[in-house]
């Protein structure tokens, strides 16, 4: 009845005595064999799209066919060669979505990964507008905002490029130290930003930091903003003031008085199909160029068939939004499920912190220090899959090993809710092993 008690009364785990913290532990570890001898398989280790979710673009499939008129605004036929930029009307849409003029745009191919991994390797070839290639520098330095995007790092690590890890805020990355390094040292030639609903927090950046990013002075003058726009529409309510807007960059950068220091990418991937979507780089005429001449030379042009086929599907803006609100409706309903799941469980207890983001595709959380590792090889060995702890961190190492990354967007929602049930109950254990083991208890 005391335990009971406490539970009711939300008293922290840390304050509890080592009688109720054992029989608590009991009683979750007898839990945790239920749903362990129940052979469960859940997956949320990606922020992929459910099946759902990808049946309302299925209408793309339809807007082409062997009598569909295949001619582009510009005259060009979209079976054949050309428009290295991209059509005109893939451009305008593209624009649209990443707020910026669709003269600032080129569209490439259906990976925006991949557009930041070719504009990396290509600096580290051939250097940035006549300066000195990456590759023949002594040291190459990107800075890291953390906890942040796995694939970002993959990429330094892929090229030898050394990491700094730059700590998150609400606002966005820590400015100051970002300050510091950028306009210190010239090895510091990059930075990883996703500005809006930020991988995997939900955080969106402070028209503070959005300004100061563009006020740097870099000590390298081939440092660039990597700016992954990747869920700038993908917002999980419908109503105006529950969403976040951001200033957009390319414009303040121009104003600052700093037109090529950013690249800025998105992509239609969590739009319509993430293996078939269309992705674009906005950047100032300067950078274009130079692209544009490694481009000509690395490939013929990107597969206009599906510029048309997206152009006709979605119009415009506003069919863009009217679609992304139904991805909302299906989305909506997992996170506030996890969200409620979270508070229910572990508000009170003192073993664990968890973002409640307004759009993008991540919870946040954040464990007692040196059980993250511990709380995911426990979810899995009952059947869920999640995010590698430390993944969220250059070179796969989180310092206190506190970061959890939870992607609710694949399972179904009964799928789902066990899955979180079954992560509290981790939480709940390595917790309290963790508190008894600082008290000299064997766990």
């Amino acid at each position: 009845m005391e335990n009971q008690n406490k539970e009711t009364a939300r008293i922290p785990y840390a304050e509890w005595s080592t009688e109720d913290l054992r029989d608590a532990r009991k009683a979750f570890r007898w839990d945790y064999g239920e749903f362990k001898a129940r052979n469960k398989k859940l997956d949320m280790s990606r922020g992929k799209p459910c099946k759902e979710q990808l049946d309302l673009s299925m209408g793309m499939m339809d807007v082409l066919n062997s009598e569909a008129d295949l001619m582009c605004r510009e005259g060009v036929d979209c079976r054949n060669y050309g428009v290295l930029s991209g059509i005109r009307e893939a451009r305008e849409l593209l624009a649209a979505v990443n707020e910026v003029s669709p003269q600032d745009i080129m569209i490439y191919g259906n990976s925006s990964l991949n557009v930041m991994y070719d504009t990396v390797s290509r600096s580290m070839t051939h250097g940035v507008c006549g300066s000195t290639p990456w590759c023949k520098l002594d040291s190459v330095k990107f800075l890291c905002p953390v906890p942040g995007y796995d694939r970002h790092f993959a990429i330094c690590e892929h090229f030898g490029i050394e990491m700094i890890p730059i700590p998150m805020t609400v606002d966005g990355p820590d400015m100051d130290l970002v300050q510091r390094y950028v306009e210190s040292d010239p090895a510091v030639k990059g930075i990883w930003c996703v500005p809006k609903y930020s991988n995997p927090q939900g955080y969106s950046y402070s028209d503070e930091t959005v300004r100061r990013f563009a006020a740097l002075n870099p000590a390298a003058e081939d440092f660039r903003i990597y700016w992954d726009n990747a869920y700038n529409v993908h917002h999980l309510y419908d109503e105006p003031e529950k969403q976040d807007v951001i200033l957009e960059i390319l414009g303040e950068c121009a104003r600052a008085g700093h037109p090529d220091m950013v690249y800025k990418f998105v992509s239609t991937s969590k739009i319509s199909f993430p293996g078939s979507g269309v992705a674009a780089l906005a950047t100032s005429q300067k950078n274009k160029d130079e692209i544009k001449a490694a481009l000509a030379i690395q490939t013929i042009g990107f597969d206009k068939l599906n510029e048309l086929r997206h152009v006709r599907f979605f119009k415009n803006l506003d069919g863009i939004k009217a679609h992304m609100k139904k991805h909302a409706a299906i989305l909506r309903p997992k996170f506030e499920l996890v969200e409620r799941i979270f508070e229910e469980e572990l508000e009170g207890y003192g073993i664990g912190t968890f973002t409640r983001p307004r759009g993008g595709y991540f919870i946040s959380f954040e464990s007692l220090e040196g059980c993250a590792k511990k709380i995911v090889a426990r979810a899995k060995a009952a059947g869920v899959t999640l995010t590698g702890a430390g993944a969220a961190y250059p070179y796969g190492r989180d310092p206190q090993d506190t970061n959890i990354r939870i992607a609710p967007s694949f399972p179904s929602l009964e799928d789902l809710e066990e899955a979180a049930r079954l992560f509290v109950l981790c939480v709940k254990i390595e917790s309290i092993d963790k508190i008894l083991e600082e008290r000299g208890e064997q766990a």
